[in-house]
């Protein structure tokens, strides 16, 4: 029983963990490094990259099952530090603007990139990754915006809720939140900004 007790607790304080709320009002938690385990993995491009433990056993699940229907999915940009997000805005707003920052690139501090929970991907054939405006990429992301929750992973800046999460649309975003969660924001078409309020 104890055992038991222990384990809903452990499972109790996951949760938790995977709906930590980080956007444009909500910095990064000042001992969030000591909460979580980052991994290394390989991309199909032979680049480095971390996520969170349990966030790239989901991810590789979710791109193993992807597979199956011919759609080659990889890490485009997973972890980053504070740091480095600075760098990345610094270039963006000088070869995009200000105006294109502050619609699609989160301020240092405030990226869920530095959660290690958030993945950015990109479509792969052959180990090259595919272009931009490729035929047939909006309906490659809509199979993967279907089938994700059941890996975890939510559309975190979903078309139509940018005045809630405050970016435009990013169907590349994915953040893993927990089987449970995700499959009740999807099914009730939420982001986690209104899960979060109940």
């Amino acid at each position: 029983m104890i055992g038991n007790k222990s384990n809903t607790r452990e499972e109790a304080a996951a949760m938790k963990l995977y709906l930590t709320l980080v956007n444009k009002t909500h910095r990064l938690p000042e001992d969030w490094p000591e909460r979580i385990t980052l991994v290394s993995a390989k991309n199909a491009m032979h680049e480095t990259y971390q996520l969170e433990s349990e966030t790239l056993k989901h991810f590789l699940a979710l791109r193993d099952s992807l597979l199956n229907d011919n759609i080659g999915i990889e890490v485009e940009s997973a972890y980053r530090s504070v740091e480095e997000q600075k760098e990345l805005w610094a270039e963006f707003e000088k070869d995009y603007g200000m105006t294109y920052c502050e619609q699609f690139v989160a301020v240092p501090g405030y990226s869920e990139h530095h959660m290690g929970l958030a993945v950015d991907i990109c479509f792969v054939q052959d180990g090259q990754v595919m272009e931009e405006h490729a035929p047939g990429k909006e309906a490659m992301f809509d199979r993967v915006h279907a089938v994700m929750p059941e890996y975890g992973f939510i559309l975190r800046y979903p078309l139509g809720k940018e005045l809630i999460t405050g970016y435009g649309y990013e169907p590349w975003h994915l953040r893993y939140v927990g089987a449970e969660a995700a499959k009740e924001i999807a099914a009730r078409g939420i982001t986690l900004e209104e899960y979060l309020k109940g």
